[in-house]
């Protein structure tokens, strides 16, 4: 048997994800599954597209948990925490909500509420230095989907001095598979099919974190919730501070990186073109008449923007190439 892996929140989009990323996995054997209310069930009944995988989900327990080697905590936001405090040392965590995200405690109270469970070492591999910090780590708060998308669009531009932090405006939109898959009325198809809605806006939960990981001081973030299950398409603006060009400075960040990819100039990203895969795909410009800097991000919040990004540290906490398992290409159509 290779190394133990235990996915807690099996019965979510991101959970489901997960399961079907490690089930490719050369070195990452399932001895877990675990849901709350779909407890019980046989996974295939949860997950029709994991039909073939022999899997029963259990209780979340810390108990179930702790025999495993590598726990994914695909929880909802304010529930991890807990279970990760009565797992014993030595086992490693990925946690793909936001419990262990931010630094700040009072942000955290400000966008959340409720006691701050303490930050751990944040995951996104592609910030500098941070794959070492990764790899050392044996607890890894893994990013929001919205926060993975513009993080990486930024954070280069902010780094090398070419855009102001003080003045950044975002627009996202997110398919409804970001909203998790808790029954809602504004997620049902009647209600998003035809439609694009505003949603959290001046208040998402994801602007401390993009702040906190970017070095941007003045974030101004509305999302949208976009016709379609899956994908994010986050136009980032932000004020230059000289004559640099936001193409040369991204692609010498992301030069090497596997999963960032920066396209041909005059080709923009779109969400289809991710689906499936790990990557992220970005585009820049000067806007002519403002001035302002323009990076276009996209990629698919359930892969990049959660399961596959959760596998890719996981990789480098266990002295794995970061690429073990995962996949850069989309499907299509």
């Amino acid at each position: 048997m290779g190394i133990r892996a235990a996915v807690a929140g099996a019965s979510g989009y991101a959970g489901g994800e997960l399961l079907r990323l490690l089930a490719g996995h050369p070195e990452f054997d399932l001895v877990a599954a675990t849901a709350h209310s779909q407890a019980g069930q046989r996974l295939d009944a949860v997950h029709p597209q994991l039909t073939g995988l022999d899997v029963t989900l259990g209780a979340t327990t810390p108990e179930v948990l702790a025999e495993a080697d590598l726990v994914f905590l695909a929880l909802p936001h304010g529930e991890s925490a807990a279970i990760a405090a009565q797992l014993p040392a030595g086992v490693r965590i990925v946690d793909l909500g936001a419990d262990h995200r931010l630094v700040d405690a009072d942000a955290w109270a400000r966008y959340y509420g409720g006691p701050h469970a303490g930050a751990w070492t944040y995951g996104l591999p592609e910030l500098p230095g941070q794959r070492g910090r990764i790899a050392a780590a044996e607890r890894v708060a893994s990013t929001g989907c919205y926060a993975a998308t513009i993080t990486l669009a930024l954070a280069p531009l902010v780094a090398a001095g070419a855009a102001r932090p003080d003045d950044v405006v975002v627009v996202a939109a997110s398919g409804t598979s970001g909203a998790g898959r808790a029954a809602k009325a504004h997620l049902l198809a009647s209600e998003v099919m035809g439609d694009l809605s505003p949603y959290k806006v001046g208040a998402h939960q994801h602007v401390p974190e993009i702040k906190q990981a970017t070095g941007a001081t003045g974030l101004s973030f509305t999302p949208v919730l976009a016709p379609m299950p899956r994908g994010i398409l986050a136009t980032v603006t932000a004020l230059p501070t000289g004559e640099a060009d936001p193409r040369a400075v991204l692609a010498q960040a992301y030069a090497s990186e596997p999963f960032v990819h920066l396209l041909p100039e005059g080709r923009w990203p779109h969400t289809a073109a991710t689906l499936g895969g790990n990557a992220c795909h970005l585009q820049a410009t000067v806007d002519v008449d403002s001035g302002r800097l323009i990076v276009v991000a996209a990629l698919d919040n359930l892969g990049k923007g959660a399961a596959g990004q959760a596998v890719q540290n996981a990789n480098l906490m266990f002295g794995m190439p970061e690429t073990t398992g995962l996949s850069g290409w989309g499907t299509a159509p």
